[in-house]
This record gives structure tokens, C-alpha cells and sequence, in this order.
């Protein structure tokens, strides 16, 4: 059974480490149909979710502590799919979080694994300006965390587009073109939360650098200050 393992890399950057690993191993799949990049990438996107539970708002590590993650998986060839075996996920936190409170938060949450690696995400926005020719830009928060940007059209008081949009967590992703539609008893900013909260199913995922780019091009638009990228990966050796 194939195993995925980040190694060892600074928590800040696991999201990108997981999607690169898998990618490599998973290569001669993509080389033969392009339908298995998709199904990979959206995989990735799942576990990611679940770690960014786990990691982030369970066990509250810092973008600085080393994490590594590592969890076997089926590869289902008939219907292109990655089937995660979350009862083999290990993972390990070092500097700030005892390793057996990470061992007891793992076991619990992997129980509802499948739940959590497909839930919404609950971002919120902050208006950052408006474009010379209309557009409104906002930046895209979780917590008190600014990890994102969008950039919208409106058209009128029942539609908007979202022309572009792009977050680094929980997992690297990208929107493009996105109809709003607005009904009678919602707001502009709740369509839009409620659309970039399905980032899961509804996002192209892709690395952090290609995510943080299209960020920094949309903040850009309003003379924001880019928003800076994560550490490099801090590698180490396996067991």
C-alpha cells in the first residue's frame, strides 16, 4: 500500500509539501490521463482540509513549528480516486505541542475524518478598495488571519461576478469567474462567503506559489502591500 509522507517541514508549508509529494508519486498516472491530475489534486485538497482542523485550530501550531504528517492510501484505478486510510494517519508536532496531546486530537478527529475533509470553511472578508472602473477587491480571512483575496464585479442589486480569487489555506486554491447570484434576503458578502466557503469542491487547486501570485495581483489592483509567502521548507531525512 502506497504511504504519503511530507517529511519534515515547518507547518506553514505542509499544504504545498503534501500536494508536491503526491503529485511526484502519482505521476505516472498523470502522465497517462489528465482526469487523474483532477482527482489527485482534489484528494490532495481533502487531506489538507482535515490537517488544517487538525493542525490549525485543534492543536493551534504555529507557521514556524516542524510538523510531519504521514498516512498510507488506496489508489482506486477503476474509478480514479485516492482513497485516504485515515486510520493510518500519523502525525507529529515538535517544539510547542506535547506528542501526546497531537496523539489524542489525530485519534479523536479521525473518527469524523471524512466529514471534516469535505466541511465548508467559515472565511470572512474585509473590504480593501475599489478598483478606477468599479471592481471591489477584499481580502479573504480566517480568523484574524488574512489568507486571500477576491476581486468582484457587481452588476447589479441580484448579481456580481467574482472575477478572480485565490487563498493559501486550508488548502491552496484559486477561483475564477464565479456567477453570484443574490437573492431578495441575502447580502453580496454572504453569497460570496458561501461560495469561497465550498473551496473544496468548487476551487481549482493548485501549489502556494501559483495561489499566492494571483493574491498579490489582485491586492495589486488597490496599491495593497503583498501579502508575503511562507518560509521554504525546512526537509529531513526519514526513517
Amino acid at each position: 500500500m502506497p504511504r504519503l509522507s511530507s517529511g519534515f517541514v515547518i507547518a506553514g508549508a505542509y499544504a504545498d509539501k503534501i500536494r508536491r509529494t503526491m503529485f511526484a508519486q502519482m505521476r505516472d498516472y498523470v502522465k497517462r490521463d489528465k482526469e487523474w491530475g483532477q482527482r489527485i489534486a482534489l484528494a490532495i485538497a481533502q487531506l489538507n482540509r482535515f490537517l488544517y482542523t487538525l493542525l490549525v485550530e485543534q492543536l493551534k501550531i504555529d507557521k514556524g513549528d516542524v510538523v510531519r504528517v504521514r498516512i498510507d492510501y488506496d489508489i482506486d484505478e477503476q474509478n480514479k480516486n485516492i482513497v485516504w486510510k485515515w486510520d493510518t494517519l500519523t502525525v507529529e508536532a515538535f517544539r510547542r505541542v506535547p506528542q501526546e496531546e497531537v496523539e489524542k486530537v489525530v485519534k479523536t478527529l479521525t473518527a469524523k475524518a471524512l466529514e471534516i475533509s469535505t466541511a465548508a470553511v467559515a472565511y470572512t472578508l474585509e473590504k480593501l478598495g475599489e478598483t478606477f472602473d468599479g471592481d471591489i477587491v477584499l481580502a479573504i480571512k480566517l480568523g484574524e488571519r488574512e489568507v486571500g483575496a477576491a476581486i468582484i464585479t457587481p452588476v447589479n442589486e441580484s448579481l456580481a461576478v467574482l472575477k478572480k480569487g485565490a487563498v493559501l489555506e486550508p488548502t491552496p486554491a484559486i477561483f475564477d469567474k464565479v456567477r453570484l447570484d443574490i437573492s431578495p434576503d441575502k447580502m453580496l458578502d454572504e453569497v460570496l462567503r458561501e461560495t469561497l466557503s465550498k473551496v473544496i469542491l468548487s476551487a481549482r487547486h493548485v501549489d502556494a506559489n501559483e495561489a499566492l501570485n494571483t493574491i498579490n495581483a489582485i491586492r495589486e489592483r488597490v496599491a495593497v502591500k503583498p501579502m508575503a509567502g511562507y518560509e521554504e521548507v525546512e526537509e529531513g531525512t526519514e526513517e
